[in-house]
């Protein structure tokens, strides 16, 4: 045996008769057998990790659901909930699996200049602490749609209360899909077992929040994050130590890896800038907070504007300190695997299976107990959002169709059990729709702000005019609405709809579609609102 062969085999740690195997003679040969050795998968003690925080998810519903007596504690958790956990709650619903997968796999296979989005942090906070939850916090709702009748009458108010239907349904259904995805690399089953990972998870999900309302969303949402935040930190800090240090980050810009991410260009094309990332996170973060029933819903649950406000700082730290980690992780699984490629699977490379490099190194390379709570860390990501998702859409079901048309149950005892049955239901619509999320190109980031975020600008410009536009009207409003909803569109699918360019690349990058719908939304709303508006002043002054 040449002395390669000697030295891997002393490396791995292999069994002394890995010497006497017959057809062991070139490094080659003992790469593919080192590989094999090394793919454990996971064993019954992950398992076992995983059942306990399902079952405690359980538990909790359970325990919340005793002291339900009316929706207002189902729903916003009677109002005076702590705004720290409202914060963290926040960042559970609003980044979770996304983040968890997404943000290692765009720095292992795009490279690091998505995070300059970090930057634009401070300008959010001040914009919704102080110039968005102050006018919010005046009045408190279930709904947040119940703001914009009041100001633009009934038509408005059910538009915008179907586009967050729309909008969320389609955040939680790319979200079970993902970890499902995952999840089934890391069992080592193919993608045809994925519907029914999606079934098991959200099952927990809807189960726990059907019952135990806002309260257990907003409990389990923080032992998710410090699942979640602790996975990366145990990723980290096993590479480091197979590594004898921290030889994995990178000195210099991974060129075979990494693309072309310059500050500002004006090519529209380009994938990433650093400006683009800083623009498109600001109008995202803004646009959620000011139209998303899952923000504005935990904001009314907090006592007032000073609350609110300290649970939007809270939301943004945790979400930098998180995200930071996740890019951290990315650079030591992209050194660790240039160091050692022949242990990724045959077939699978750093670039092209970037969104795929986090989960595989989950299942086959961290030790038992720690892949298992590594891997809750991503089971309970996915669920966070489930779980706010099906409480907001019931939130919203409830309040904008089913109690403004008069079919309120008679009791409040009835109308929980009602609220709950709904959320069953919501659930179910999300798994069904799970399927068709495979169709949809692109990596975990790309994807998610082709489909998820393309109504989240839209749905704000319903807001904005509403409370801070005095001459709004309703005609107006439906047509800013409108052009901001195509633009999205067109900038989503632009690569199909009218063609990639010669690099593959959409004709216009995805950080442009939530800018854009913003300003061609807002521009067409003016201006329709001001015609709208001067033939309204005509009628009456004839």
């Amino acid at each position: 045996m040449d002395p390669s062969s000697r030295s891997m085999i002393k490396r791995f740690g292999l069994p002394i008769f890995a010497y006497s195997l017959p057809r062991i003679a070139q490094a080659a040969e003992v790469e593919t057998f080192v590989s094999q050795t090394h793919a454990r998968g996971l064993l019954a003690i992950d398992w076992i990790i995983i059942a306990i925080y399902a079952l405690s998810t359980l538990f909790l519903g359970w325990w919340f659901a005793r002291k339900q007596k009316d929706t207002s504690e189902y729903f916003v958790g009677s109002g005076n909930m702590n705004p720290l956990l409202i914060g963290v709650s926040l960042f559970a619903t609003l980044l979770s699996t996304i983040s968890y997968m997404g943000v290692p796999g765009e720095t292992i296979g795009k490279g690091p200049v998505n995070m300059s989005n970090l930057l634009s942090y401070p300008f959010i906070f001040l914009v919704i602490g102080f110039v968005l939850l102050p006018v919010y916090m005046k009045v408190k709702v279930t709904s947040a749609y119940e703001l914009l009748e009041k100001k633009l009458g009934l038509s408005i108010r059910l538009l915008g209360a179907s586009l967050f239907i729309v909008l969320r349904l389609f955040w939680m259904t790319l979200l079970v899909y993902l970890t499902a995805k995952a999840l089934a690399i890391m069992i080592g089953v193919d993608e045809t077992y994925i519907p029914w990972i999606v079934v098991i998870t959200a099952a927990f999900a809807i189960t726990y929040t059907s019952l135990g309302g806002l309260r257990a969303v907003i409990i389990t949402d923080l032992m998710q994050t410090i699942l979640l935040y602790g996975g990366s930190l145990l990723v980290i800090g096993t590479i480091t130590v197979k590594m004898g240090g921290f030889g994995w980050f990178p000195t210099e810009w991974q060129t075979d890896n990494w693309d072309s991410q310059p500050i500002f260009s004006l090519d529209p094309s380009t994938r990433v800038t650093v400006v683009g990332s800083i623009v498109s996170v600001f109008v995202w973060h803004c646009s959620t907070a000011g139209g998303d029933q899952v923000s504005i819903q935990r904001f009314m649950s907090t006592k007032d504007a000073k609350a609110a406000r300290k649970a939007i700082g809270m939301q943004l730290c945790v979400a930098a300190t998180v995200t930071i980690t996740l890019a951290i992780t990315g650079f030591a699984l992209l050194g660790y695997f240039q160091a050692d490629p022949q242990l990724l699977p045959r077939g699978m490379t750093l670039n092209e299976n970037a969104d795929k490099i986090f989960p595989h190194f989950i299942a086959f390379h961290l030790p038992p107990v720690v892949s298992g709570l590594v891997l809750t860390g991503l089971f309970a990501a996915s669920m966070s959002s489930v779980d706010s998702g099906v409480n907001s859409i019931t939130a919203v079901v409830m309040t904008d169709y089913l109690d403004r048309f008069g079919t309120k149950p008679k009791t409040e005892r009835k109308h929980v059990l009602f609220a709950r049955s709904l959320a069953i239901g919501i659930g179910v619509v999300v798994v069904l729709a799970s399927s068709f999320m495979e169709h949809v190109p692109g990596n975990i980031t790309a994807v998610t702000t082709k489909t998820v975020n393309l109504l989240t600008v839209p749905i704000f410009i319903l807001f904005f005019f509403a409370l801070f536009v005095p001459f709004a009207n309703a005609a107006g409003v439906w047509i800013g609405v409108t052009c901001s909803t195509t633009t999205a569109v067109l900038i989503a699918f632009s690569g199909p709809i009218f063609g990639v360019n010669e690099e593959g690349l959409d004709p216009v990058s995805f950080q442009w579609i939530s800018p854009a719908a913003l300003l061609v939304g807002i521009s067409s709303g003016f201006l329709a609102c001001r015609i709208f508006s001067a033939k309204l002043t005509d009628r009456r002054y004839p």
